[in-house]
């Protein structure tokens, strides 16, 4: 058993996941992966399953019964690594947007670096995006400089979904009270543990976006992040996040 295990959503991800599951695999430095499946209709969980029998006691899957939202399959995650006792947990996408090399530059900024969140962060020395439309950059880009706005928090790439958390930074969220589901459950995270005063660094990434299978983003997700920082903010001003 590795120390860290590396959560993985999906959905509708078949084109994306033996390639991705076998890159996390190949890397010099030892990780377990668990996919939450959200019951994918084509069929990614059963590639998992055949994947599992090469890849015994390093690979695991959490299939479940429908599409609730990447903010909640991630808390099925985070729960789930922490009754395992993992001391480093990372979120990452199957898309190969994210790529998985760096999950070492991450497990080094806190298992080297001493910190207790890494982000792989897009805009922290610039905008460091591939293939995505200029409005899509812009949008991402500004809604970080939103986020510091409203928050407070010196975060250069707030709604970043590439993310190492120590063990104890878990813990230490309640996340039973986590209710966001896209962008906004990336914000929420980074402020409760800002809140807790972890040290949170930044780590330079480049993003790449997807070549195979579709986006999941949509205007829902995006009003969520929009409304969901300031209701953050007022939470925390009342004592009541």
């Amino acid at each position: 058993m590795s120390d860290s295990i590396v959560i993985i959503p999906t959905y509708n991800e078949i084109e994306n996941i033996e390639s991705i599951i076998r890159k996390v695999f190949s890397l010099e430095k030892s990780f377990d992966v668990l996919i939450v499946d959200d019951n994918s209709p084509d069929r990614t969980a059963d590639t998992v399953r055949k994947l599992q029998i090469e890849f015994v006691g390093k690979l695991f899957l959490e299939n479940r019964a429908k599409k609730s939202g990447l903010g909640t399959a991630y808390v099925h995650g985070f729960k789930w690594s922490l009754e395992r006792k993992y001391d480093y947990i990372f979120e990452m996408d199957a898309d190969f947007s994210h790529n998985p090399e760096d999950l070492i530059k991450l497990y080094n900024a806190c298992a080297v670096e001493n910190a207790s969140v890494a982000i792989g962060s897009r805009y922290v020395t610039g905008v460091n995006v591939v293939n995505w439309p200029l409005s899509r950059v812009l949008m991402s880009y500004f809604a970080s400089v939103y986020v510091q706005m409203i928050t407070g928090m010196k975060i250069h790439d707030a709604t970043a979904g590439f993310i190492c958390y120590k063990r104890q930074v878990l813990k230490a969220i309640n996340l039973d009270r986590i209710k966001f589901v896209g962008y906004a459950f990336q914000i929420e995270m980074k402020y409760r543990a800002y809140a807790k005063d972890f040290l949170i660094k930044e780590v330079p990434i480049i993003f790449t976006d997807r070549t195979k299978g579709v986006s999941k983003m949509s205007n829902a997700i995006i009003t969520e992040a929009v409304f969901g920082v300031i209701t953050l903010r007022l939470k925390k001003l009342f004592n009541r996040l």
